[in-house]
């Protein structure tokens, strides 16, 4: 892992406005049967309003520079819809997306955009770190651009990461399908850049192993 360079860091967080966060995927172990035992009794619309306080509040702790803090928030955001998935659905399964759970339109909507907004700002925040995690920075963006395949900070960060772990083929891909969407965004000119140059040196590397 890599300290996260200054250009990765500068980036405003979130999606739809909300701010930033961290990553260590959806807080599981004893909490998740307490919320999906407590989701039995609650309505969706309740359990919606619950995900999008905590995600306001982790916004919040990512404006304050409190990342550990809100990365918390935004886990348990992304847990009351968890809950809120396993408990539409009679075998304690998780459909297979927000519309096989039985919701509305309008919640589906909403379920989808939290979700969006949380592994956004997972990512985000994971890039604040002293040591990124860099692995998880690209597992929350490609769980972004799975719902939203022209996100522009998921395709940014995603580059950003593959180019950190190494795989800078994919970085250039995910980087230019940024570009094309914002052309004139300087980190991500700056990242193209530096891609394109271990890109370089990498197939020199190669010709003088010949």
């Amino acid at each position: 892992m890599e300290r996260a360079s200054p250009a990765a860091g500068k980036l405003n967080a979130g999606g739809r406005g909300a701010g930033d966060g961290h990553g260590h995927g959806p807080a599981g172990g004893s909490q998740q049967p307490r919320a999906a035992a407590a989701a039995g009794g609650a309505e969706p619309g309740e359990l919606i309003g619950r995900a999008l306080d905590f995600k306001s509040e982790g916004a919040q702790c990512y404006k304050d520079k409190k990342f550990r803090e809100a990365i918390g928030k935004y886990h348990r955001a992304l847990l009351e819809l968890k809950a809120l998935l396993l408990s539409r659905e009679p075998g304690g399964q998780r459909p297979a997306n927000a519309a096989a759970g039985g919701l509305s339109e309008e919640q589906r909507q909403a379920v989808e955009a939290i979700e969006v907004d949380c592994y956004n700002s997972l990512a985000a925040c994971l890039l604040q770190a002293e040591l990124v995690n860099y692995e998880r920075v690209k597992e929350y963006c490609l769980k972004v651009l799975q719902k939203e395949g022209e996100n522009f900070k998921a395709l940014y960060r995603s580059g950003v990461a593959f180019y950190h772990l190494g795989d800078y083929n994919k970085a250039l891909y995910y980087l230019k399908e940024a570009r094309s969407r914002q052309p004139t965004d300087t980190n991500v000119i700056r990242y193209i850049q530096l891609t394109e140059m271990k890109l370089s040196r990498c197939s020199q590397r190669e010709k003088e192993a010949l």
